[in-house]
Formats: structure tokens, sequence, C-alpha cells
């Protein structure tokens, strides 16, 4: 059984075995625990002790962005992306957020579809804006306007 709970800094270790499997260019360690607290907050999927993916979401005003989500790469294509994607909107939903916006490689299909699949919608392209292994990458500016 899979159970989302919020975590923090005790939690950084698993958050980054995950982080550094599913990205090429993984946020450090640094960033990540500046991430857990303020004004961002986080759900992660458990099974038992064991994470097995999380998102990081910012609020700005009434606008929220996903910062990070990920699935470790052995849990994947078990609908716990959405899961956790579910989640956050219905974050936003419960906070009055706006809207919620995000970015997303613009290789990264599986992700794009997710997105769209949950009613965001292309907004714009940041271009050269993700870095690869050969130079940069655009990355598309997804949006969701919460109607209430």
């Amino acid at each position: 059984m899979i159970n989302f709970k919020s975590v923090d800094a005790n939690d950084i270790a698993q958050l980054m075995v995950i982080e550094n499997a599913c990205h090429s260019h993984p946020w450090t360690e640094k960033t990540m625990l500046s991430c857990l607290a303020g004004r961002y907050f986080n759900l992660a999927a458990f099974q038992g002790d064991d994470m097995l993916g999380f998102y990081i979401g910012e609020k700005a005003g009434p606008d929220y962005t996903l910062m990070d989500i990920c699935v470790a790469p052995k849990y994947q294509g078990q609908g716990i992306a959405r899961q956790l994607l579910t989640a956050f909107i219905e974050y936003g939903e419960q906070h009055d957020a706006e809207n919620l916006f995000l970015e997303v490689r613009e290789s990264n299909n599986r992700a794009i579809a997710l997105y769209e699949r949950a009613g965001f919608s292309h907004m714009s392209v940041r271009k050269n804006y993700y870095p690869t292994a050969t130079g940069n990458e655009d990355a598309i500016l997804m949006g969701l306007t919460l109607s209430f």
C-alpha cells in the first residue's frame, strides 16, 4: 500500500537518491534542503519506509509552481507520478491558488502527456533553459488556471 506524507531534512538521503536517478542534471543537496521549508511544500509517496517518489512545490503570491517531481525509476509507470500531480493540484485548490505552473524539458514526452491529461496547457517556451550533455534544451512552460 502506498502512503503519502510531507518530508523534511531528515528525508534528504532518500530524496537525493531519487533526484539523482531521475535527472541528468539533478539538484544539489543544498538546493533540495532549501526547498523543504518556507514558501515551499512537498509530498512524498512511500511504501513502508521506502520513498517511491516526491514533488516539491513553491507558493508565490496566488500562484503555485511545481518545482520538481520524481518517481524512482523502478516504480515508474505505476501511476505514482499521476497521484503526486493530482495531490499538487488538490493542494493548490485547497489553498486558493489562482494558477499552477510548471516547466518541463521539451523531450520529456511522458511528462508532457501526464500534464496535459491533468489539464495543463502549453503557455510558452523558454529557449535553452535546461542543460544537457551536449548543450541546452528548451523548457515548455505549462499552466493550469484553477476556478472556484
